[in-house]
């Protein structure tokens, strides 16, 4: 069971150990929400991936105290459809910064039949790295043979990004962390290489897998 985020700050204290907070701020600000939302009362649905370490720290903000609500994860319209709330009229929503608004728009518009009375935020929670590069990636990919992701398998808006753009006319894509990953065999019969990047991955990366592709034509 990962050490709720609150924890680690308490665990810290005790150890005479100093915190440096490197939490993005659009994440702080989803955390600073859920911690208002619990001491409301109100019950909370995040919308995110179980076992992320975003979607972790974000649960860990909420306190299981004496009139706080609770908070519930789902990832996927079907578990809107089993969600069972105390208060379904007094019941917020938030989401996981790295999901698009694409990625979550059906399942909030399914939250919000379900339970009408819903609050949620404003589409500004949602990281602007991850839309912008899905966006990218979507008019890149009609004229791409093969789209290669620069980002690792635990990242969830990185592999999203593969999948965007195969849905978007790619004819191929691959997530690589190195530019070493890059099996040759992809490039067999491609004239056309997009290259992206997850929302965190060092710009460093992204120059040696272009270099890489540059030293093969």
């Amino acid at each position: 069971m990962p050490i709720a985020a609150t924890a680690v700050r308490s665990e810290a204290a005790v150890r005479g150990l100093k915190v440096f907070d490197a939490t993005c701020p659009l994440v702080t600000k989803v955390h600073l929400e859920v911690a208002r939302q619990c001491r409301g009362g109100r019950d909370m649905v995040l919308v995110g991936h179980a076992g992320h370490p975003e979607v972790e720290g974000t649960m860990g903000q909420w306190r299981n105290e004496a009139g706080s609500g609770r908070i519930h994860l789902i990832e996927d319209l079907g578990d809107v459809a089993t969600l069972v709330v105390g208060q379904p009229d007094n019941l917020a929503y938030t989401t996981q910064t790295t999901l698009s608004v694409d990625d979550t728009r059906d399942i909030i518009a399914a939250l919000r039949q379900k339970f009408p009375a819903i609050q949620g935020p404003r589409n500004d929670d949602i990281c602007y790295a991850t839309q912008n590069r899905q966006l990218a990636v979507k008019q890149m990919a009609k004229d791409t043979d093969l789209m290669i992701v620069v980002g690792s398998r635990n990242s969830s808006n990185s592999v999203r990004l593969v999948e965007v753009a195969l849905e978007h006319g790619s004819r191929a894509g691959h997530l690589v962390d190195y530019a070493d990953e890059i099996d040759e065999a992809w490039l067999e019969g491609v004239s056309t290489v997009g290259v992206t990047s997850g929302a965190s991955v060092p710009e460093i990366l992204v120059r040696e897998v272009l270099e890489h592709l540059a030293a093969r034509g």
